[in-house]
């Protein structure tokens, strides 16, 4: 497509009017958002998450537990090791001053009742149910950073087609008053 045919309406034109001009910078500037501002916006959020993640993880420590019991059997994990299914278990450990706690998390799937596996707890010494690691942050970061990313171009193109609308609209009353002003008969038969 030849440079001056995408350039059209910043020319010099005696058929050019204003709302022509409007919808070029209207263009232009959907253009820059959703070059710019989107993937900004995108990032930024994905930063935000994994910030968020971050901190929540500061105070975690990890601590040696043994599983009470056998877990249930989960359909679709075929065997130990295979695909890093983790499932939900009964896990017992012991404190730094000695007391005896028993809690539910997520373990790998495969084990049984007297392994020993890792779990986390909070700042609090809460047992985690489901603490997300560091891939799983970043995998929901970029997920985030993505639909963020996604929002910010489909709110850029809506009010940049709302925006086209509006000047069509202004188009077509500045066409009737044209109409009605070189032919005041308009709408009456000849005969």
């Amino acid at each position: 497509m030849p440079f001056s045919t995408v350039f059209w309406r910043w020319r010099r034109n005696p058929l050019r009017r204003g709302s022509d001009v409007a919808e070029s910078w209207l263009v232009l500037a959907t253009a820059v958002l959703i070059a710019v501002a989107a993937p900004s916006a995108g990032l930024a959020a994905a930063q935000a998450g994994d910030a968020g993640a971050h901190e929540q993880s500061q105070g975690w420590h990890s601590v040696s537990v043994v599983l009470t019991e056998n877990p249930p059997a989960v359909i679709g994990i075929d065997s130990p090791g295979v695909g890093g299914g983790k499932i939900q278990a009964t896990v017992r450990w012991t404190t730094p001053d000695g007391t005896v706690r028993t809690g539910e998390t997520a373990v790998p799937a495969g084990l049984k009742a007297g392994d020993r596996t890792t779990a986390w707890l909070d700042g609090h010494g809460t047992l985690l149910r489901h603490p997300v690691t560091p891939g799983e942050a970043s995998v929901e970061g970029i997920g985030v950073g993505t639909a963020v990313a996604s929002g910010t171009c489909l709110i850029a193109l809506g009010a940049e087609r709302a925006g086209v609308a509006l000047l069509n609209h202004r188009r077509y009353a500045q066409w009737d008053r044209e109409w009605a002003e070189a032919d005041p008969q308009r709408g009456h038969k000849r005969t």
